[in-house]
């Protein structure tokens, strides 16, 4: 496969600040303009912090919500989006929402994360580091580390919630967040539950590449990984990237991860290709924050240096946290969810495979085959 297919088909699949639970005001156009010119002054804080309802998804009447920002150990401020049951009382479980790798807390993390609320959790949607409303400079730039710590900072800000109970807190990942979490889960331990959905290894694809054909019908019959010379030569086109990259303090970006569904798309493509631009580049799933959505431009040129070297999930037989994985039957990307559970050395886990459910149907509920019932009766009987 060539460089730019190989970039193209692995960036689609993800591609493909106050602790009061008060609602926050409404920024006026010039707060944010100012916001965007402090981001500029200090790009650890955030980028924006909209307030307005922008998601792809409706709002619930039965849920409150509040734009939030909070710090990792970084010192990179990290925008989430609150979500609160409402006329509940007490100290409630919570949860910390992420991905898909590339998306926005505006997607599917979001949707995760208010239907979760709806029944009885306080949840947290957030945008990872450099990405969506976040801060971190340059943008779009990804690093395993900083991911799988972005979500052991959302659970700091989760526990210091007076309505939450600290002692019941979970993480959920969707696509490549869900190897995050996994991988957060096994080095947190203050992480008493973890659920997947659809999930990516992301070091694993980063490494070896697809390890299925990439088959324009969807018949993805499994191939050998990628040798160590296709792994050399694709390290060394990266670094020498770097070059030009710090000519511009790393900013460069590599082409748009996702077709355009009505230019790009042939008989050719691979299926899940075209699921992704079908969920990224239409107005199913588009946000203009989210990576995956840019038709002009995606991660950064060396971003993916780092996924190749320093895996994660390498003390996944350590997880003692309950896990659930959830995968769709007839996704690309099924063998990272199975292959995952078969590791994870947690004496209470379960995997459940959707039926007919390819990789995107569980990004949004358009085809309705996302378990919420599932999820919701895993994190009750967990975090209790």
């Amino acid at each position: 496969m060539n460089r730019r297919l190989f970039i193209q088909t692995l960036t689609a699949a993800f591609t493909a600040a106050a602790l009061s639970t008060a609602a926050a005001p409404v920024l006026s156009q010039q707060t944010q303009g100012a916001n965007r010119m402090t981001h500029a002054q200090n790009p650890t804080l955030p980028v924006s912090m909209v307030q307005e309802w922008d998601k792809i998804f409706p709002q619930n009447s039965n849920v409150s919500h509040q734009k939030v920002s909070f710090k990792n150990r970084y010192g990179i401020t990290l925008v989430g989006d609150l979500y609160l049951p409402k006329n509940a009382s007490g100290k409630l479980p919570a949860i910390a929402v992420s991905g898909p790798f590339g998306a926005v807390k505006e997607q599917s993390s979001g949707l995760y994360a208010q239907e979760l609320a709806a029944r009885g959790f306080v949840t947290l949607a957030f945008d990872g580091s450099y990405t969506g409303e976040s801060g971190g400079e340059p943008r779009n730039m990804a690093s395993p580390e900083i991911n799988t710590e972005d979500f052991s900072a959302a659970v700091d800000y989760l526990g210091r919630l007076k309505n939450v109970n600290r002692e019941n807190i979970g993480i959920l990942g969707v696509c490549g967040w869900g190897g995050f979490a996994l991988n957060a889960a096994v080095s947190d331990p203050r992480i008493k539950a973890v659920a997947v959905s659809t999930m990516y290894d992301m070091t694993r694809v980063n490494a070896n590449g697809y390890e299925i054909k990439l088959d324009p019908k969807g018949q993805y019959d499994r191939v050998p990984a990628q040798d160590a010379d296709a792994r050399y030569k694709m390290k060394l086109d990266m670094s020498n990237a770097r070059w030009e990259a710090a000519k511009h303090d790393y900013a460069d970006l590599l082409p748009a991860n996702n077709l355009d569904p009505e230019k790009d798309i042939t008989a050719e493509t691979p299926k899940f290709v075209a699921e992704y631009a079908n969920f990224y580049r239409t107005k199913r799933g588009f946000h203009p924050r989210s990576v995956n959505s840019n038709p002009k431009g995606s991660w950064t040129t060396t971003a993916f240096l780092p996924f190749i070297n320093m895996p994660i999930l390498q003390r996944a037989s350590e997880l003692r946290a309950p896990a659930l994985v959830v995968h769709g039957e007839i996704a690309h990307s099924r063998y990272f969810g199975e292959d995952a559970f078969k590791s994870l050395g947690s004496k209470d886990k379960e995997l459940v495979i959707v039926k007919g459910a390819n990789h995107t149907d569980l990004y949004d509920n358009t085809t309705g085959k996302i378990p919420f019932d599932k999820f919701e009766a895993f994190f009750k009987a967990k975090l209790k």
